[in-house]
């Protein structure tokens, strides 16, 4: 087994009941495990869940999770996303204030450029949506707040579905 410590992705399909999201966050937490990124919502069938959770482990705590996530009588199925093909997005809004005229066309470049939508603004601030993967996000915010002082960032974490085609991330 490989000791790499690197960034993995698990679906689970769950039962869609009070209390299952707190099992599963505490069993992250109560072996110490990282919790990188945990999304979750009701599928086509209102009495099932899917859970999306990014981690970064070695493969043998990787495999631990995996067969503990299993154990839960919750969890109808696990699907581990690491080296599958998937379409996997994050939401994350970017709030920049205390804007110039120049600023705001520089922020509306930057819109432009990362596929975002400008999706409010004030007299002196842009409220920006991205919808794109996590790495092109760290891109993003790396750069707004390289170029811009007074910001304020929320993310979603990833959600993920397996590709039709072989489509990479």
């Amino acid at each position: 087994m490989d000791n790499t410590i690197k960034k993995r992705w698990i679906s689970l399909y769950v039962e869609n009941q009070v209390g299952v999201l707190s099992k599963i966050s505490g069993l992250f937490s109560g072996k110490s495990y990282n919790l990188d990124s945990l999304t979750v919502g009701t599928t086509e069938d209102p009495t099932v869940s899917r859970m999306t959770i990014a981690t970064v482990s070695d493969d043998e705590t990787f495999e631990q999770i995996k067969k503990q996530l299993n154990r839960l009588v919750e969890v109808i199925k696990v699907i581990d996303f690491t080296d599958i093909f998937v379409r996997m997005k994050e939401i994350l809004y970017v709030k920049v204030r205390k804007l110039s005229r120049e600023d705001k066309v520089e922020l509306h470049q930057i819109a432009e450029t990362y596929k975002a939508r400008v999706i409010d603004r004030g007299p002196d601030s842009l409220l920006l949506e991205f919808v794109q993967t996590a790495t092109k996000n760290d891109a993003v915010i790396k750069l707004i707040k390289e170029e811009f002082t007074d910001i304020e960032v929320v993310r979603g974490g990833s959600v993920g579905i397996e590709s039709i085609s072989m489509m990479e991330r």
